[in-house]
């Protein structure tokens, strides 16, 4: 039966993350295995002297990707990596995944054949096994929905709700990269339609491309806080941008935070191409997403081991409060961040 018009709210006024909040409040966990449901980067089921997490996520032509810039090996790729990237951040290790995909008869068997060699070299890279998934027909566009299933011991589990008071906020890698890439892709699209005779203009960018079109799952940092004996207190991975992802964690934790302005880690070349674009750096890092880097807290304790990682940064501190974030400017002015990275219901 359709709703009645009277009563209707749109989605798009809850935002994708009201509206999960707003499911999850109707359902309460009635197995005793089920350790953690909504509400992280995966959920948490109990084993024996091992926890399993179980994520899935979805991407939709027209939305997640556009084909007209995509190669389906490379979505492939990017399908599997997404998603293993959210098990990362419950510091666990990924180990199986099945996909499911919705697609129409204008896709070949080649083409689909193209897409799983791209599934194929990520479960390679990330040592996890494809194991199942589903296909139908579609008549919107491709559809491709990829589980994640992995394990972790009991005590090395994180949270987004673990953060406490003066811990330290970390990131791996760089911010604002894949933004940047994908904004060179839709422009160079933008001026094929208007005139197919010119070629993509593509050189010199190339890791920024990469960035948006191959992006990796920070398997490398999470192995080198094991080695370093570190638990996270919290973590979550930038998927959405640093804005809306970081009010994440301080909502779950209860705490507030700061993130300084000048220890925000850019790669050069996304640094100089936001620049040719008009835009601000750091706003493209705030908000970018897609990054799909690592953005966790730790004790201050654990500082002198975690300042030799490889690609580590602190960005910031845990304060008091309650699910606040400011960004501290190179002048020391405070300006609170306000969730404006990527929406789904936008």
């Amino acid at each position: 039966m359709f709703e009645n018009s009277a009563n209707r709210t749109d989605l798009s006024s809850m935002g994708e993350f009201g509206l999960i909040d707003h499911i999850a409040q109707h359902f309460t966990p009635a197995q005793a295995s089920t350790l953690k449901g909504i509400g992280d980067d995966a959920a948490v089921i109990a084993g024996n002297d091992q926890l399993t997490v179980v994520t899935t996520d979805m991407l939709a032509e027209g939305v997640h990707f556009d084909l007209a810039y995509m190669p389906l090996k490379h979505l492939g790729y990017k399908a599997v990596t997404v998603n293993l990237s959210d098990i990362y951040a419950m510091n666990a290790t990924p180990r199986q995944i099945t996909i499911s995909i919705a697609l129409s008869n204008r896709f070949s068997l080649e083409a689909i054949e193209e897409f799983y060699v791209g599934v194929g070299l990520a479960c390679k890279k990330y040592g996890v096994d494809l194991v199942g998934g589903d296909t139908t027909s579609s008549q919107s566009g491709l559809v491709i929905s990829v589980t994640a299933i992995g394990t972790v011991d009991k005590d090395h589990i994180v949270y987004r709700s673990g953060a406490k008071v003066n811990d330290l906020l970390c990131v791996s890698g760089n911010l604002g990269a894949a933004y940047m890439g994908l904004q060179i892709l839709k422009r160079e699209k933008k001026v094929f339609q208007e005139n197919p005779q010119i070629q993509p203009d593509l050189e010199g960018h190339d890791y920024i491309l990469e960035r948006q079109l191959k992006p990796e799952a920070r398997k490398d940092t999470v192995d080198a806080l094991q080695k370093a004996g570190v638990v996270p207190t919290a973590m979550i991975d930038i998927s959405d941008g640093l804005s809306s992802d970081v009010l994440h964690l301080c909502k779950h934790s209860k705490v507030a935070c700061h993130i300084y302005e000048e220890k925000l880690p850019m790669d050069q070349g996304a640094f100089d191409s936001a620049l040719d674009f008009n835009l601000s750096p750091v706003t493209c890092m705030m908000n970018g997403g897609e990054d799909y880097e690592l953005l966790f807290t730790i004790s201050p304790a654990d500082y002198d081991k975690v300042k030799e990682i490889k690609d580590v940064v602190v960005i910031g501190h845990v304060t008091e409060g309650d699910t606040q974030a400011f960004l501290v400017d190179k002048s020391g002015q405070l300006h609170e961040v306000v969730a404006q990275g990527w929406n789904a219901l936008n």
